[in-house]
């Protein structure tokens, strides 16, 4: 009983310390780092992504988040981890700073993700982030600095709403 306790409790601080790194490389210039990270046959799951998505594979990931990371440019930093009776499975909570390309705007979301591992290697996640944010930070600028917005009612942005 105690082995198991105690394997429990090791793969549950390797799983924490992948992922501290997995997050560590989101918009940095080792990045290219992630790779070494996930299982061969993970999954991702978006279901706030329009429309929702399920993928499957690093090649089918990596395609479908190239587009994406080339638009929104951003870092993650890590709030709060929540275990789980499975050693295997965290409820995170993070936060993103950056930008989007094509707009200028500042791109800052809150996320709550369930992160599964297998064999040391990140092998799932669903991924709930605030898709208003998203779609704000989208808007192109109409005038002045990145920070304004328009939703095109006609209001200034302080009287929107």
């Amino acid at each position: 009983m105690a082995g198991a306790v105690d394997d429990q409790a090791t793969r549950r601080t390797a799983n924490r310390e992948l992922l501290d790194h997995v997050l560590s490389l989101f918009g940095t210039d080792r990045a290219s780092e992630l790779v070494n990270c996930y299982t061969p046959d993970w999954v991702l799951e978006l279901p706030f992504a329009d429309p929702p998505v399920r993928l499957e594979g690093g090649q089918e990931i990596g395609a479908y988040l190239a587009s994406r990371l080339d638009t929104f440019v951003f870092t993650l930093s890590l709030t709060a981890v929540h275990e789980c009776l499975d050693p295997d499975l965290l409820v995170v909570e993070y936060e993103s700073d950056g930008h989007v390309t094509h707009t200028g705007r500042p791109y800052r979301n809150t996320y709550i993700a369930l992160w599964r591992f297998r064999d040391g290697k990140v092998s799932g996640g669903k991924e709930f982030p605030n898709p208003m944010v998203a779609v704000e930070a989208l808007v192109p600028v109409v005038s002045g600095s990145p920070d304004d917005f328009d939703a095109g009612d006609g209001l200034p942005d302080d009287e929107e709403g």
